[in-house]
């Protein structure tokens, strides 16, 4: 799926289909840490896509063009900290006139092991602030949800899990870019192909 540039207003040229947004937190010391997966695959949707990001909704915010399902797709990157990531989400879905069955969130998870995606609509939260921050502002749970699998700490790390978490990852960043990667290709298949149809193909393997 080819996005094409955006305009220099980031403003849609057509409907916008989606919202995507990418669950992390602002500073260098977050930077390369499985808490921030989320910020990672916007950027690379963003820089593969060529879909500037510029300082919008208290995050990084752009449209970029889908000319195959001829619509726009929007990626938001809130800065407000985690378990403040509704305060940068509403205010997004407000003026793109998106409901939250079109918000796609993309977060780290610790019960999926490192690799691993799974696409799911609503239900737990799982003690992630982010998405609870999310639903407290919508005031629902029934959003569209991309889970990063990052794993847990290996055999011998007692780290307590909020330290390791915002640590840097054990995997080498070969391997952390191709999660990001899948994750990203993951999210295209959302956007073109519907719901229904990604989660087949995610839930049953790597995305492709």
């Amino acid at each position: 799926m080819a996005f094409g540039r955006k305009k220099s207003r980031y403003e849609p040229s057509h409907d916008v289909r989606w919202l995507v947004v990418g669950l992390g937190n602002p500073g260098s010391e977050y930077t390369n840490t499985p808490h921030n997966v989320g910020f990672d695959v916007i950027d690379q949707i963003a820089e593969t896509r060529r879909v500037p990001l510029v300082s919008k909704h208290e995050g990084l915010f752009g449209i970029g063009t889908l000319p195959e399902v001829d619509g726009d797709l929007a990626l938001l990157k809130p800065l407000t900290f985690m378990n403040l990531s509704g305060r940068s989400v509403k205010p997004a879905l407000a003026q793109l006139k998106l409901g939250p069955p079109r918000l796609l969130v993309v977060h780290d998870e610790i019960d999926l092991p490192f690799g691993k995606l799974q696409l799911k609509v609503g239900g737990g939260l799982a003690g992630h602030n982010g998405l609870k921050s999310i639903t407290e502002s919508l005031a629902t749970k029934e959003f569209v949800r991309l889970r990063v699998g990052v794993g847990r700490p290996g055999e011998g790390d007692r780290r307590p899990m909020r330290d390791w978490i915002l640590s840097s990852w054990d995997q080498s960043p070969a391997e952390v870019e191709q999660l990001a990667r899948d994750a990203r290709m993951a999210v295209e298949q959302v956007v073109g192909d519907g719901v229904r149809a990604a989660m087949n193909r995610i839930n049953s393997g790597p995305a492709s």
